[in-house]
């Protein structure tokens, strides 16, 4: 599928992006970023990118930011506030294109450093941030938006990993020359929680809060909406331990660094970790 990335411009393309919130997110009218908004922060050093489809007249995604100004590292950035793409037209390398257009947009700006919040309970947003991007973990924020209006979100508080992504690091160029990344084994490391499976859902049977070894790894549901549809207080009861969990390691020094998915050897059932790494951030940067 032949896709055109370009500049959102005209009052009609951003009217569009107005309307794609909704079938995206499912967003009610407060939650939409309006068009004059829109239009303003691109005005002033924003980055606001369409994905059409072959034929350019219909807009199948989008990906919107503004600059900001990093308090830790004391630097300007890109603040990445959405990217999304129709639910019917992902898993096919559209989200991957725009934020590839996205990160030269960036660079022509002079700028190194791409920061963008996402639920780390969202096992695919996971993978394509860690595994396909590049990106690196720090913080970790409770119920950071509160309640967003949009059907995702709706049963579950809004927690959120902000996630920086070096985009002239070592780390990103090598991740954006390999569009597919091979799978690494999952590496010997010990488990900050065991899990189990009871009457067909995962828990945790055991969490470790007494670990001290440079990489440890957190296990995670690989379909929490679909856990959520089927039993809410089970969803509800990953969030806050997870929470927990990043919160008390990262508070220790650590930093997310990887997202692995493996598959069971019987019944083929997907599995999917997070490692964490007590290794300096500059370090974890220039591996390839």
């Amino acid at each position: 599928m032949a896709i055109e990335i370009r500049p959102l411009q005209s009052l009609e393309d951003l009217h569009a992006c107005e309307a794609l919130q909704k079938r995206i997110w499912g967003f009610s009218d407060v939650s939409v970023v309006p068009h004059h908004l829109l239009l303003t922060a691109q005005m002033s050093g924003g980055v606001l990118l369409g994905a059409f489809d072959g034929d350019g007249e219909e807009m199948i995604g989008f990906v919107f930011g503004f600059l900001g100004y990093d308090p830790d590292h004391k630097r300007w950035k890109h603040c990445s506030l959405m990217c999304g793409v129709l639910q019917e037209r992902r898993y096919r390398g559209v989200g991957y294109k725009l934020k590839r257009a996205q990160r030269e947009r960036v660079l022509a700006q002079g700028l190194e450093l791409v920061t963008w919040t996402f639920d780390p309970l969202q096992s695919a947003n996971a993978h394509f941030n860690f595994r396909k991007l590049g990106v690196i973990a720090r913080r970790y924020h409770p119920n950071l938006y509160g309640d967003i209006r949009d059907e995702l979100n709706r049963g579950l508080p809004t927690d959120r990993l902000t996630v920086e992504w070096w985009i002239r690091s070592e780390r990103v160029r090598s991740r954006l020359e390999r569009p597919s990344p091979s799978q690494p084994s999952l590496p010997d490391a010990p488990a900050v929680n065991r899990t189990e499976r009871h009457a067909g859902l995962l828990r945790n049977a055991e969490i470790r809060w007494d670990l001290e070894a440079e990489r440890l790894w957190v296990e995670i549901p690989t379909d929490i909406n679909a856990l959520k549809q089927r039993d809410r207080e089970a969803a509800l009861r990953w969030r806050e331990e997870t929470r927990r969990i990043f919160q008390h390691y990262l508070a220790r020094g650590y930093l997310v660094s990887e997202f692995f998915v493996t598959e069971e050897e019987e019944g083929g059932e997907r599995r999917g970790f997070y490692l964490l790494e007590r290794a300096p951030m500059a370090e974890v940067l220039q591996r390839s």
